[in-house]
């Protein structure tokens, strides 16, 4: 027997092994990471309540649970935030970020298989499609899954682990970059040319690269040597 419901008002599928909260968690961290809930945002558990068709409990729980991975904070007496990250918080999240996918490329390239490489491809693809027609709520989510994706194939499941809770900070912020005139085509590039590299098994190539890329959005945040000012 199928043990898949639907909830006409998420428009999910939901497995009874899966709670309500977990799906509800998992939906509010997706509107912040395309940007519908942004930094400062307030949490109104009435208006998500009635947009996701549920009780305010889920929504209550869920928002718990994005306070413990730092998406959003609790004001007392006035409710939940979408979390402010300092530009001297982003500064340090990118130079960890950095480090990580650094390593993910290393690790990834000597093994990666020609499936996952047509993957990668298959993404870079679809970003440029995105880039092309200046979506940018198209192309952000991809990114996201792309870096996600060479992490995942990397094999650590710590990287994995410690990586994700990087992201998640990230998406308060991540966008501001590829928002810039130009930057999705010119990153997307980037993207093209870690996947040629991990094509050619060259760890220290992709590795680079990786690194660079990262680095790179940094700069255009906070200048070349550039120290955060919030």
């Amino acid at each position: 027997m199928d043990d898949t419901i639907l909830d006409p008002a998420l428009g999910l599928r939901i497995r009874r092994t899966e709670s309500l909260t977990s799906l509800i968690r998992r939906e509010l961290e997706r509107m912040i990471e395309v940007g519908e809930l942004k930094a400062g945002d307030r949490l109104n558990e009435n208006a998500l309540a009635a947009k996701l068709g549920v009780s305010r409990g889920p929504i209550r729980e869920a928002c718990r649970g994005l306070e413990q991975s730092g998406l959003v904070h609790v004001i007392v007496n006035r409710g939940v935030f979408v979390r402010e990250i300092s530009n001297h918080e982003a500064a340090e999240l990118y130079d960890i970020r950095a480090a990580l996918y650094a390593l993910a490329g290393r690790l990834l390239a000597p093994k990666i298989t020609k499936k996952q490489v047509a993957e990668l491809r298959r993404m870079v693809s679809q970003m440029e499609d995105a880039a092309d027609k200046g979506e940018l709520n198209v192309f952000y989510p991809l990114n996201v899954r792309f870096h996600e994706a060479i992490v995942q194939f990397s094999g650590n499941g710590r990287l994995l682990s410690i990586s994700t809770s990087v992201h998640r900070e990230m998406h308060l912020f991540r966008r501001r970059t590829l928002d810039m005139p130009g930057r999705m085509k010119i990153s997307n590039s980037e993207h093209r040319a870690i996947v040629d590299a991990l094509a050619a098994k060259d760890g220290n190539a992709t590795a680079q690269l990786m690194e660079d890329h990262v680095l790179k959005s940094r700069e255009l945040l906070f200048g070349p040597m550039g120290t955060p000012v919030d």
